[in-house]
């Protein structure tokens, strides 16, 4: 029998929970230890599965002998610690974002490369079943050129203690948190972004980021998209992916996912819905059989970094969005507005 990858687990947090019972069912891949400069946090999440748990990272690399990392700590963390274990030669799955900034997401690609070394983003949703299904439906053909995206992660979440809605160390707020899910699972059905336009909506919990935003994105193909992200509200759609094509939809759900030819009046169904332990066991197997040279990774460091620059190109579009105004409501302020244009060329 061929020796599993050895993983080791930096951050012992909500994501990280995750990931252990993932690792329970995992037949290429086993978690050897835990790390977090919590050591109680790190000893108890390690007992679950039975590893070592230390209260640093530089601890863990030191006394155990690792294959594989993977990295869930907040996002400004991201490179320093990507690149210890990359100089270290060992393998580096990140947890989304990658990071706050494409310069350090280039600067982390580089080293890997330089390292021969595995480096990408960690991204549930591209390993969830239903999602995989639904994107070879969709390049089947059967639901005829593809003219319309949408994506919703809405759900009401205080986030006033959180660190994912703390600037200094998450780089933003829901855009960036759950908006990366989102680029990399459009990218992932349309092929490269083009060109986004951002609002924000009402900041309902006092944050200093964003808690509500609505993304309106162009890919290089031509097809339209618009995503909904929210901390604040929830749109209680049983779906979170729907695309609408020429000749039929099709809708990725969380309990249930089909689809619907306009020839037809049924819907066909072709999944079971959302599965979160199956998305980070097909995650961690994808990784671990890309570092055995046994299958090509499914999101690719170029995929890490698109995501990176796209929420990048998001903000900057969010900080300078404007609005038009339409004739009818606001044709005094429009006049007023060419009035003092004119002024100041004279």
């Amino acid at each position: 029998m061929e020796p599993k990858v050895n993983f080791g687990l930096v951050g012992a947090g909500g994501i990280a929970q995750a990931y252990v019972q993932a690792f329970a069912s995992c037949k290429n891949a086993q978690l050897v230890a835990v790390a977090d400069i919590r050591l109680d946090a790190a000893k108890t999440l390690a007992a679950k599965i039975g590893c070592q748990s230390y209260d640093s990272y530089q601890a863990m690399a030191e006394s155990e002998k690792l294959d594989a990392v993977i990295i869930c700590t907040p996002p400004i963390t991201h490179p320093e610690i990507s690149l210890y274990f990359i100089d270290r030669k060992i393998n580096v799955l990140c947890e989304k974002p990658f990071s706050i900034d494409s310069k350090s997401a280039k600067t982390m690609l580089d080293a890997a490369k330089k390292a021969g070394v595995k480096l990408t983003m960690a991204s549930k949703f591209r390993y969830v079943e239903d999602v995989i299904k639904a994107r070879n439906i969709v390049n089947s053909g059967i639901l005829g050129e593809i003219v319309l995206f949408e994506n919703a992660f809405t759900s009401r979440v205080d986030m006033s203690s959180r660190w994912n809605s703390n600037p200094k160390v998450s780089g933003g707020g829901v855009l960036i948190d759950n908006g990366t899910h989102s680029v990399d699972i459009m990218r992932y059905f349309l092929g490269p972004l083009a060109e986004v336009q951002v609002v924000e909506g009402k900041r309902i919990q006092g944050l200093l980021v964003e808690d509500t935003v609505r993304i309106f994105v162009k890919s290089i193909s031509g097809v339209t998209g618009n995503i909904d992200l929210s901390w604040s509200i929830n749109k209680e759609l049983d779906y979170y992916i729907r695309i609408y094509g020429s000749l039929g939809t099709i809708s990725v759900g969380w309990k249930e996912s089909k689809y619907r030819q306009s020839s037809s009046s049924d819907w066909i169904v072709f999944g079971k819905g959302y599965d979160k332990v199956q998305a980070f066991g097909s995650q961690i197997e994808n990784f671990a059989k890309a570092i055995k040279g046994e299958e090509s990774l499914l999101i690719t460091p170029e995929d890490a970094l698109a995501s990176v620059e796209v929420i990048e190109a998001a903000y900057a579009a969010m900080n300078q969005s404007h609005w038009t105004l339409v004739e009818a409501n606001g044709s005094q302020a429009l006049n007023e507005q060419k009035q003092v244009l004119a002024v100041s060329k004279v």
